[in-house]
């Protein structure tokens, strides 16, 4: 297993009901692929650098995952399909 950090902005169009939907979406997929999510933060909701899709704000949230790297495409791929989620940047966390 490898430690990542997913960053996620979901839309501003998503209320808090439906972010925390698609945190525990997130969560049990990571769960049911035999991974662990270490930490999740909500930054909450925050003006983009840049617009997306048309959006000028979106809600951040930051988790910290230990998963096995065969399961990044699966994951990669539910993350463009999730029409909530706006963008994500996944990062391999290095060791030190």
């Amino acid at each position: 297993m490898r430690t990542y950090e997913l960053t996620i902005i979901v839309g501003p169009n998503v209320d808090e009901d439906g972010v925390n939907q698609v945190v525990e979406n997130l969560t049990n997929f990571v769960q049911a692929n035999n991974g662990e999510v270490a930490s999740t933060d909500m930054w909450g909701r925050r003006t983009l650098a840049y617009p997306i899709n048309k959006h000028r704000e979106g809600t951040y949230v930051l988790f910290n995952l230990n998963l096995d790297p065969g399961v990044l495409v699966e994951l990669e791929r539910n993350l463009k399909l999730s029409e909530r989620i706006i963008r994500y940047l996944l990062l391999v966390k290095e060791d030190s």
